[in-house]
């Protein structure tokens, strides 16, 4: 079969493409390296949708972060993702860091982000208490928000799949070769053969460009380790709150989530490999270090988990989003480092574009779905919860008690567009094994589930990725 679209990876760039893609008559398919889509920087990252007052004002970057972030909002709402809209803080300790935010107040107005201001120390704490009495000033972004990111992930890929997008996971592209007006793409899975390609392989994208003979940019993986903190921690602060940025990023921040925890980091260090996703003792202690500067009430006792991500920093300043000058019809996604979740819904847009420009045909689709819909029970009122476990009494069952999640909803996550193959598949869809105890007695109940509902035995389970086997063997047998 003919593939009019391939794409490589479906974290949040591929996803967003095959979201855009799905839109016209097509033949697409997601290639995706891992057992689930938004298994990679998707799953690892601050969850925060920037206003976009830091990037370089003219830059792609700049451009797609304000255009992205209001069509993030958008697709949320409609695609059932938790966000909230709460602003966010870059903290100034100093007269000099002062005269940063004032710099980047200025490059905010050029990029178009409404509504900022330029605050005093007091009238910071005034509206948030428990920043620290140090803090001089501060640029204050209401626009700015928090979302969940594989929560947006996934709610792209699933709507592109109801749309005739093929989703393939476990298919890791190892070689392409080019052929006369299309892509034979050798992966873990098969050969797909495309007309066109896009590369969104985060950041393995210069080892996938290279795969046709492009060397154009050059991804240096840095690792960020974050802590995640219990929901008794989780309203300390109201906004997001970062410092002043540096070379590295964006500094350490502060900030709720949307189910109710805090998160703080990251770091930012510079790893040989890139799927280094090691947590280390110096990271998290200067991740802790700095993180009290700004608010000093944090408790790290109430730390539930701690992970790290990597980002997809190139030797390049902005995006690569273009047509690759080795192989025509090629498009690299590239150097998708912060703000590329705020940015994912523009690039998406922008890679059609490319595509467009490159041949390829759009035909719009007369029926196009933008919509979907997920019970979450804990949000429900009492009289509707009353009704849907009358009608479904797996909604009655508790199985996650930290997050109040129903085995009803992880039933209808299991038999959704996208079908999870692991433990953290679920959590990621419907929040099972993310509260206090991070999955230590709902755990074995999800593995259960699983395994009823696949119809695959309990030893053939992962935790996460392949390989990732909770059972081995049985440690005693009998009759």
């Amino acid at each position: 079969m003919m593939y009019d679209v391939a794409i490589i990876g479906c974290g949040i760039i591929g996803a967003a493409t095959a979201y855009e893609l799905s839109r016209y008559d097509l033949k697409v398919v997601a290639l995706e390296a891992e057992n689930d889509v938004a298994d990679g920087t998707t799953k690892a990252n601050s969850a925060i949708l920037h206003a976009g007052y830091d990037p370089e004002p003219g830059t792609k970057m700049a451009r797609l972060n304000v255009e992205g972030v209001k069509l993030a909002k958008e697709l949320c709402d409609k695609l059932a993702v938790e966000r909230k809209e709460i602003g966010s803080f870059v903290l100034a300790f100093s007269d000099e860091e002062m005269e940063t935010v004032k710099a980047l107040f200025d490059r905010g107005n050029k990029n178009g982000v409404p509504d900022m201001k330029i605050l005093t120390g007091e009238e910071v704490r005034a509206m948030e208490p428990a920043i620290s009495t140090e803090v001089v000033g501060a640029l204050y972004a209401p626009s700015a928000a928090i979302v969940s990111p594989w929560e947006f992930c996934i709610a792209l890929a699933e709507t592109a799949v109801v749309n005739g997008v093929e989703v393939r996971l476990s298919a890791k592209v190892e070689a392409i070769e080019k052929k006369d007006g299309s892509f034979l793409l050798h992966t873990t899975a098969g050969d797909v053969e495309a007309k066109y390609v896009v590369n969104a392989a985060g950041v393995d994208a210069d080892k996938v460009h290279a795969m046709v003979g492009g060397h154009s940019f050059t991804t240096l993986p840095n690792r960020g380790e974050y802590f995640l903190l219990d929901k008794a921690q989780g309203g300390l602060v109201n906004k997001v709150v970062f410092q002043c940025p540096n070379k590295d990023g964006k500094g350490v921040l502060v900030a709720p989530t949307v189910h109710g925890n805090l998160i703080v980091g990251p770091n930012a260090e510079g790893v040989e490999k890139s799927n280094d996703v090691n947590n280390t003792s110096a990271g998290l202690g200067f991740v802790r270090r700095m993180s009290v500067k700004s608010v000093p009430g944090i408790n790290f006792r109430d730390s539930i988990r701690n992970f790290a991500g990597v980002r997809a920093n190139t030797d390049k300043d902005d995006f690569i989003i273009e047509e690759s000058s080795a192989a025509k019809g090629f498009i690299n996604l590239g150097g998708i480092k912060s703000p590329g979740l705020s940015s994912a819904p523009a690039i998406g847009i922008e890679a059609v574009e490319l595509l467009k420009g490159c041949g390829l045909a759009l035909q719009k689709k007369s029926k196009f779905v933008d919509t979907r819909e997920r019970t979450v029970f804990r949000h429900l009122p009492a009289e509707e919860k009353a009704k849907l476990v009358k009608e479904n009494p797996l909604y009655g069952r508790v199985i996650c008690r930290c997050e109040t999640i129903t085995e009803g909803e992880i039933v209808d996550a299991i038999h959704r567009p996208i079908v999870p193959r692991s433990i953290d598949a679920i959590k990621r869809r419907c929040n099972a094994g993310m509260g206090r105890c991070q999955g230590g007695f709902c755990g074995p109940r999800v593995h259960e589930i699983l395994s009823r509902e696949l119809k695959l035995p309990l030893d053939q389970i992962l935790m996460d990725e392949e390989g990732s086997y909770i059972l081995t063997q049985p440690t005693k047998e009998g009759k």
